[in-house]
């Protein structure tokens, strides 16, 4: 089969590779159909993350069963499924408190094991991990690249809302206008429904669908943004979210919460060299959020994107080939592009 495999900083190839395998009793084989390059992606490809060349890459998928183990019940060949980005065995304390991605036998996709952009993948714990999704979205061409997005960044926005503890009718920043941070913003606006939807980022055309998605103000990043935050708001809001990662949006976002309040962070904290706990302290701030438990979310998300509450696939504006990887890594890492879709078979 052919899949991404790394070789180096800024240096992803499609290659030739063998086929996966069943393995163990509990293991699946899927036929990959649609794939996506995540901004994660790019702390290896930037080399501020390590891996060893010969590595496959990708985490976002969605496809068709191939094979399974003589274990598995939840999942058959030709069952058209969606996989959290970390692999579960839904039976721990930690799977049953619906943290999946703290399961005590779980795993990532990519590395030494068969990553998600490619034409194939072995997924572990199949039944802990897999879910299908209805015809509605199986045979549906937009409902089905949409489905992609399930598999990350629509769960892990919607897991910054809720673990912002937003509210029906409150109000609500997203600091980020990527992948995560937009479908934070969609969570907000048709998950949870809050009234008043700040979103802040630096991109004209990703703030225009973030207005698209519901955000009711948007607001370019400039050095006295947060000042404006907290005056539009009369004093901060008590639900942010921090969706990039960075030292200055997690700055920023406690910098706009209310006291009392709660900042979630979802964004992977690379680049965050101190978190500003001293503010924290002092106006009594919760801070929450971090790896999302995608497998927790499936179910609700798959419904609503059937029901056609939500629709994330504008944050797909560039479709691409499995066989031209590269190029989409490129795209994301010079920003011209905010998400790319695969179409792999």
């Amino acid at each position: 089969m052919n899949a991404a495999v790394y070789h180096g900083d800024r240096d992803i190839r499609v290659e030739h590779v063998g086929d996966p395998s069943i393995v163990k009793p509990t293991d699946a084989i899927v036929r990959i159909t649609r794939a996506a390059i995540c901004g994660s992606d790019l702390w290896f490809y930037r080399g501020v993350t390590k891996l060893e060349p010969g590595d496959r890459t990708g985490h976002e998928f969605i496809g068709v069963v191939e094979a399974i183990g003589k274990d598995v019940r939840t999942v058959r060949p030709g069952d058209h499924v969606i996989s959290p980005f970390v692999m579960s065995d839904g039976t721990c304390e930690f799977c049953r408190e619906g943290l999946q991605t703290s399961c005590v036998d779980g795993d990532f996709f990519g590395g030494k094991k068969s990553g998600g952009q490619g034409q194939f993948v072995l997924v572990e714990h199949a039944d802990g991990t897999l879910v299908t999704m209805p015809d509605a979205i199986a045979h549906d061409v937009a409902k089905h690249n949409a489905a992609v997005a399930l598999s990350d960044v629509m769960g892990t926005g919607h897991h910054g809302v809720v673990s912002a503890l937003t509210k029906p009718g409150s109000t609500v920043v997203i600091v980020g206008d990527g992948a995560v941070g937009l479908c934070a913003v969609l969570s907000a606006a048709k998950e949870i429904r809050a009234e008043r939807i700040i979103a802040v980022g630096h991109n004209p055309h990703r703030l225009e669908i973030a207005r698209q998605f519901g955000a009711t103000h948007t607001f370019d990043s400039h050095l006295d943004i947060g000042n404006e935050i907290v005056e539009l708001t009369s004093g901060g809001a008590l639900h942010v979210v921090e969706a990039v990662g960075n030292q200055e949006s997690l700055d920023l976002a406690v910098h706009v919460a209310r006291p009392g309040g709660t900042v979630s962070f979802v964004g992977v904290p690379h680049n965050v060299a101190v978190a500003p706990l001293t503010t924290v302290f002092y106006n009594n701030l919760s801070l929450r959020g971090a790896l999302a438990p995608v497998r927790a979310y499936l179910p609700r998300l798959i419904e609503s994107l059937e029901a056609g509450r939500i629709d994330p696939s504008p944050v797909f504006d560039l479709t691409l080939p499995l066989g031209q990887v590269a190029e989409g890594y490129a795209a994301m890492d010079e920003r011209r592009a905010i998400k790319v879709l695969l179409e792999v078979s």
